[in-house]
């Protein structure tokens, strides 16, 4: 049977993620409020903190100011929109918006993985290799290890988004809380085969290589510090991986989260 495959030509999407009753509006409202503003003052707190104080103004605190500005970007992108959207009985946003918000979106994830990674390695080399640390991660090192994360993450992404915009439309309806890749390639009834597979592929390629250097890195640190058995150094390793550690697996659980609630969307709160 020839299936129907009539193309929309209007640019107005109708966002149908989360459909969150009266009784629970307020509460999550305020619960994403105050993770947002959170979410600003630790992080503007945090680049004024390295600005202005100088005995910070070294490599490592680079990375930390990398993080800070993309998760500002990242959340800036997704939050106060959903924020705007909880009280709409209709929740409307035009193509161009909304594959704007997926580029941004998946920027700002791929660059996170991307960042953690370096992150990863400069721990490593501070425990590992602390006499030749600051001889390898230079000032000029981080900028050009940061530069080609955010350079890497926009042109993966830029790839994924353009395989997704050259379909054309049937539907008009966004199937998510907020646009990104798979929602978009979803209004399409075009064949998205190649779609999928470059989305596999990049999944797979950005979450395997942050946990394998997550993995080898703190394989190797937890080694040298079981064969050299000192507290200072025990200690040393546990204070400055615990957070990024913590920062990592958040950022992978999120992934996680998001790819399951692509594959068993959660249609009301």
């Amino acid at each position: 049977m020839k299936m129907e495959n009539n193309s929309v030509n209007s640019d107005i999407l109708e966002i149908q993620g989360l459909d969150i009753s009266e009784s629970s509006v307020y509460p999550v409202f305020l619960a994403v409020l105050f993770f947002y503003i959170t979410l600003l003052i630790s992080n503007f707190g945090v680049l004024i903190l390295i600005i202005t104080e100088k005995s910070l103004h070294q490599p490592m605190y680079l990375l930390f100011c990398n993080l800070s500005v993309n998760d500002l970007f990242g959340n800036t992108v997704l939050l106060p929109r959903l924020l705007a959207d909880m009280f709409a009985s209709k929740k409307f946003t035009t193509y161009a918006e909304c594959v704007t918000q997926a580029f941004c979106s998946h920027t700002f994830g791929s660059a996170s993985h991307m960042i953690l990674i370096i992150m990863a390695f400069d721990r490593y080399i501070a425990i590992c290799n602390p006499l030749r640390y600051a001889s390898i991660m230079t000032t000029k090192t981080i900028v050009k290890l940061s530069v080609s994360a955010w350079g890497i993450s926009l042109v993966l992404v830029a790839i994924l988004l353009g395989l997704t915009i050259r379909l054309s439309r049937c539907r008009s309806v966004i199937l998510n809380a907020y646009c990104d890749n798979a929602s978009l390639f979803k209004l399409s009834c075009d064949d998205v085969s190649i779609n999928n597979f470059y989305g596999l592929v990049f999944t797979a390629v950005l979450f395997g290589s942050s946990i394998g250097s997550i993995l080898v890195t703190y394989l190797r640190i937890a080694i040298i510090c079981w064969t050299k058995k000192s507290k200072e150094l025990n200690s040393r390793a546990l204070q400055t991986c615990a957070s990024h550690l913590l920062v990592y697996m958040i950022m992978l659980w999120t992934g996680f989260l998001t790819i399951i609630l692509h594959r068993f969307p959660i249609t009301h709160i």
